[in-house]
């Protein structure tokens, strides 16, 4: 009997290094599963990935099935890519990167059956739906994270959100099911502190965690034991 040719599954990750370290071990579990991966980072991070990089790091570069590629991100070398031009890094991965994409996951040389991409890439449930492969969210974050994002509209309509600056931060967030009773202001992120409730980046972390529900599955950051009862709620949801 010939033997079938291993799954080919690209791996893309937002550039930012817990983004890219979770993701990096996924890429090894699957590798040991003999499952032929492609990893792709942005050609900046990559660069500061290389140039700064660990023995920790090198050791991925070993394992068999496992190749590294790069692509644009779209933006001019010295911008300075700082978590609060984060929008304009979304928006310009938006516009480069489906293109480029397709183009790798319909490479007749080395077809791509599956594509796990980063939960705040929405652009490359695009690119799957059009080729007609699967394709899988992987939230890096935890579940009540993750639950937090998608409540984010729920929180704003309720008068919960923005956080003022003068505010308790012990204030209990009530519009995020089952977690009314321990959820604080302080335990939201620091987009969720700003003046304006149309703010650019507090709007995108919402949109593009609803939009998950478009993906074919969904990988979170956590295990049933420790958050089983927030994992319900976005089963049911």
């Amino acid at each position: 009997m010939e033997k079938q040719d291993p799954a080919h599954v690209v791996i893309f990750p937002l550039p930012g290094v817990g983004h890219v370290n979770s993701m990096l071990k996924l890429a090894e579990l699957l590798s040991h599963a003999d499952i032929k991966i492609t990893f792709l980072n942005t050609e900046y991070y990559y660069d500061r990935v290389i140039r700064h990089s660990s023995d920790g790091f090198s050791r991925y570069m070993q394992i068999p099935g496992l190749q590294f590629k790069t692509v644009t991100d779209g933006l001019p070398k010295d911008h300075p890519r700082t978590p609060d031009k984060f929008t304009e890094l979304i928006d310009s991965l938006n516009l480069a990167i489906p293109p480029l994409l397709k183009e790798m996951v319909t490479d007749s040389n080395s077809p791509v059956n599956y594509i796990i991409a980063d939960g705040y890439m929405s652009h490359a449930i695009d690119v799957a739906r059009e080729v007609g492969i699967s394709i899988i969210y992987f939230c890096t974050v935890s579940a009540c994270a993750f639950w937090s994002f998608h409540c984010i509209p729920n929180i704003i309509i309720a008068g919960e959100l923005p956080i003022k600056g003068t505010e308790d931060m012990d204030r209990l967030i009530t519009n995020v099911t089952g977690m009314e009773g321990f959820l604080r202001c302080r335990d939201l992120p620091s987009f969720c502190r700003v003046n304006n409730p149309m703010d650019p980046q507090l709007l995108l972390f919402a949109r593009e965690t609803r939009l998950s529900v478009r993906a074919d599955g969904l990988i979170l950051n956590t295990f049933e034991d420790l958050e089983g009862p927030i994992l319900s709620q976005i089963r049911n949801n």
